[in-house]
């Protein structure tokens, strides 16, 4: 069978996008289960440096639209910003089809893709696997496989970055539809499924077509950091011997706020002196408001010289910062589950974060769990880690134990077992 890939391939979508790596490397791995289909990736960067380190001789890439739709793209856009729109276009290009509509669409009201579908059906595809959730998989008419990362738009809409500005209801009509005329959906854990379930069950979709296929830690991240890398990224980033880290962009769920906010605490209660490192983008209106919020807090507390923002971090800095840390800190809103957290584990750094739903499942007794609304139990659990070595070597051989229970082997038979159910509920359809 001819199957379809259009993976999330840019760096700032996180989470996605190293899921989206993960399955892939699974894929190229999978010589002998895969070897009577035929892969085909479609994807807008054909250059792009994961696709470039595929080792498999039998890969197809493909530009995500078709060339005459590319041209169309390249001419419309010349018509409104001038002769040399490459960069535009490739900004219209890459739009996610589920963001371009208004806050009054109807979400029950389908827009079929005549020209992607037919790209997609002049090169044989029979069935399509995204691993990042977008309305091209619906639109584009074709039997598919789609993973849901979080439906946070239903469980918390009073962040805005789920709900504000329309987001909401584009949201909902990706996910509505996409989950609903999916051949198989991919949930990340039993609480991803349960949610699926509990708000699209009375759309169609049924138990048995949602396989949970948990997340991985990035797998471009070494699996060991040296000493010297330690201190060289310490040298790097003008940080302290000891310090915290989180690496997350600067959005509301990730509560950067309450962080500083119990800093301060341990500093004035405790004489506690604590620093952290931040990594993340805080572009664009909601993020920037954020970050000028937390700076606010540092500023007031006068904790600024223990705040540390470091930017866009390369993946090794990541490594190294992530070993060179005390612990990472990471109470977030957001669930089912998180990769910083295998990350973390993965690179010998104990783990902090939220008690809520689905995290916990996810983190067991390998992480200091806190209420992420407290600013004192998230100070308490700090406070924790950073004075008790025997408190973090534990939590780091938990950390190593529950990543032993689902490897990138397990990982690559799983894939393979749901994509071969696929194929036989795609025939059958």
């Amino acid at each position: 069978m001819r199957i379809g890939i259009v993976p999330g391939l840019n760096f700032a979508d996180g989470g996605i996008y190293q899921y989206s790596v993960t399955v892939l490397q699974a894929l190229d791995k999978a010589h002998c289960a895969a070897s009577l289909d035929q892969f085909i990736i479609f994807a807008n960067d054909l250059q792009n440096a994961n696709l470039r380190g595929l080792t498999r001789q039998d890969w197809i890439l493909k530009p995500l639209l078709p060339p005459v739709l590319t041209r169309r793209s390249l001419k419309l856009v010349e018509r409104v910003v001038g002769p040399r729109p490459r960069a535009a276009a490739l900004r219209l290009i890459r739009r996610r089809p589920d963001k371009r509509r208004g806050p009054q669409q109807d979400p029950d009201h389908l827009h079929f893709n005549h020209e992607i579908h037919q790209w997609f059906r002049t090169n044989g595809i029979e069935l399509m696997l995204y691993p990042t959730s977008t309305a091209l998989s619906f639109e584009a008419g074709i039997p598919y496989v789609m993973a849901v990362h979080d439906l946070q738009h239903r469980l918390q809409p009073e962040f805005p970055e789920v709900s504000a500005d329309g987001e909401w209801e584009s949201r909902e009509y990706l996910f509505r539809n996409g989950i609903r005329h999916a051949t198989i959906v991919l949930a990340e854990s039993q609480t991803g499924k349960e949610d699926i379930l509990n708000f699209y069950g009375g759309y169609g979709v049924t138990e048995d077509r949602i396989k949970i296929l948990p997340l991985l830690p990035a797998s471009i991240l070494p699996a060991a950091i040296s000493g010297s890398e330690k201190q060289g990224i310490r040298r790097k980033y003008e940080l302290p011997e000891r310090y915290l880290f989180y690496p997350a962009q600067f959005w509301p769920h990730k509560n950067h706020a309450r962080i500083i906010e119990a800093l301060g605490l341990l500093r004035a209660r405790d004489a506690l002196r604590i620093p952290v490192a931040f990594c993340g983008s805080h572009e664009g209106a909601i993020r920037e408001e954020v970050f000028k919020h937390v700076n606010a807090i540092a500023s007031r507390m006068d904790l600024s010289d223990d705040i540390y923002y470091l930017g866009y971090v390369p993946d090794r800095d990541i490594a190294s910062l992530y070993a060179g840390a005390v612990a990472l800190v990471m109470p977030t809103f957001f669930g089912p589950s998180n990769i910083p957290i295998l990350e973390a584990w993965k690179l010998n750094c104990p783990v902090l974060t939220s008690n809520i739903r689905g995290v916990c499942e996810q983190a067991g007794e390998a992480a200091v769990l806190v209420d992420p609304r407290s600013v004192e139990a998230i100070a308490e659990g700090i406070k924790r880690l950073w004075l008790d070595e025997g408190l973090r070597q534990a939590l780091i051989d938990r950390g190593r134990q529950r990543l032993d229970e689902f490897t990138p082997e397990d990982f690559r038979l799983r894939l393979m077992q749901i994509l071969a159910e696929a194929k036989v509920r795609a025939t059958r359809n």
